[in-house]
């Protein structure tokens, strides 16, 4: 008689349904027990390969930060560099957009997994290459987490639901910009402000980048 077939369990396996879990159930839903049912294990099984929920987190957070291209960071000329930056953050945005559920669990955690180490390193070493000092680096890769982890987190539009028009007469500046915005979009867009989420973050990211292109002009 043949063995009975049984679920095979690893750290990446583990992770991976870590982060479909939180994918599908939000932070909240992650637990060793959610994991283990997606799985088809007894939870007490996971802890062979995990001690617990703070070590799903480190196998969850190597998985999406696995999924940041980091070539175009390897751009060495100092003209490039902002052409890197660019595609970089870029990636790393829509890295997060198809995972907003985890920033919740990440961005205000000790960063631990090798892969996010070797993306900031990745990252600095790059601005260092550009002419930035230590310490201006370290407050760009700043500055750069808090425009891509917070603009995949939040949608400007998704807070406005009602056409424009209805906001006036009250809030008459809030209907001309909407109705500004959905214009803007193109065909299509109807009332909506369709791209309005992804202009502001390009907008924000340029804004970024031409004051760092302004002290690299003068570092004084």
């Amino acid at each position: 008689m043949g063995r009975p077939s049984r679920a095979l369990l690893s750290r990446e396996i583990i992770a991976r349904a870590a982060l479909d879990t939180v994918d599908e159930q939000g932070p909240d839903g992650l637990t060793m027990r959610a994991v283990a049912d997606r799985l088809g294990v007894k939870a007490a099984s996971l802890y062979n390969h995990v001690s617990g929920k703070d070590e799903l987190i480190d196998g969850l957070a190597e998985l999406v930060n696995a999924e940041i291209d980091l070539g175009p960071l390897a751009v060495t000329e100092a003209v490039g560099w902002r052409a890197g930056i660019t595609a970089y953050a870029r990636g790393y945005r829509a890295v997060f957009l198809r995972h907003p559920n985890t920033i919740a669990l990440l961005a205000r955690r000790r960063v631990g997994a090798e892969r996010q180490l070797l993306g900031y390193d990745t990252l600095l070493a790059a601005l260092g290459r550009a002419g930035l000092a230590p310490a201006d680096a370290a407050e760009t890769a700043a500055a750069l987490d808090y425009l891509v982890l917070g603009s995949a987190l939040e949608t400007f539009t998704a807070g406005f639901t009602r056409p424009p028009a209805e906001y006036r007469p009250r809030y008459p500046a809030l209907a001309g910009a909407l109705e500004a915005s959905a214009e803007r979009g193109g065909p299509g867009a109807g009332t909506s402000a369709a791209g309005l989420d992804e202009r502001g973050f390009e907008l924000a990211l340029r804004l970024l980048l031409d004051g760092l292109a302004a002290r690299l002009a003068s570092p004084s």
